[in-house]
């Protein structure tokens, strides 16, 4: 996990679904979970930041985040 993953994951919007515009680290983790058991994260590095995202939720360190947001 590097800085510019955590950045990025602050920062980037959903581009797509029900969640469409909320940053990626406020996407609930029952719906990145639900990615994680479909196996079918997004291609490429949207699909790579949901993954990170997906286990500073369940470490319970989204504090890391917060003080990226822009």
């Amino acid at each position: 996990m590097e800085k510019e993953d955590l950045v990025a994951i602050a920062n980037t919007e959903m581009p797509f679904g029900k969640y469409q515009g909320r940053r990626l680290i406020d996407l609930p983790e029952p719906y990145l979970l639900w990615f994680a058991r479909k196996g079918e994260f997004p291609q490429g590095r949207l699909g790579e930041l949901m993954s990170i995202t997906l286990a500073i939720k369940i470490e319970g360190l989204e504090g890391l985040i917060t003080p990226l947001k822009r």
